[in-house]
């Protein structure tokens, strides 16, 4: 089951006492962090739960799916994701 964010700002807001305005505009601001950063092309860390930066992609040859005909996809950037070892251990292992 996937939480939404406004199920995210009730929860955290009970977990922490603080207003379900409070807790929305705290995350705004990490969310406004976040891309500022990955705008820059820096890498953000919070040590053990995740860190974010942002990549290069190189342009290449494609196909468009419909025709089949050979396209040229420009250079790019993405968003790269990585868990850190208390997510990862909030996750467990399979069993």
């Amino acid at each position: 089951m996937a939480k939404n964010r406004s199920e995210l700002v009730a929860e955290v807001a009970e977990n922490s006492g603080l207003t379900q305005k409070q807790v929305s505009d705290v995350l705004d601001g990490v969310f406004d962090v976040f891309s500022d950063v990955v705008g820059k092309g820096e890498k953000l860390t919070i040590p053990g739960w995740v860190s974010v930066e942002r990549t290069e992609r190189a342009a290449r040859k494609g196909r468009n799916p419909q025709t089949g005909e050979e396209i040229q996809i420009k250079a790019g950037y993405s968003v790269k994701l990585s868990a850190g070892s208390k997510l990862k251990a909030a996750a467990g292992s399979p069993n």
